[in-house]
């Protein structure tokens, strides 16, 4: 899980625009993001994801671990 420490929900957004997604809304403290051909995604707006939703949001949006990481 080291890989995915300490990854905000600001910087998660900049890595999914890499792949595409656009950052479409906020609603509270989550930032809707938009792709074209994969589904949306509510990020949180957090200091600091939990490893897991981050590992559940990359899953979700059907890009590899690896890709994600290494857009990092």
């Amino acid at each position: 899980m080291g890989e995915f420490a300490n990854i905000s929900g600001e910087k998660a957004v900049r890595i999914f625009s890499k792949f595409g997604y656009i950052a479409g809304r906020q609603t509270g403290s989550h930032i809707i993001i938009y792709h074209e051909t994969r589904p949306t995604l509510s990020v949180p707006n957090h200091k600091e994801l939990s490893p897991f939703l981050l590992k559940s949001l990359i899953k979700k949006s059907g890009i590899e671990f690896r890709d994600f990481i290494d857009k990092k």
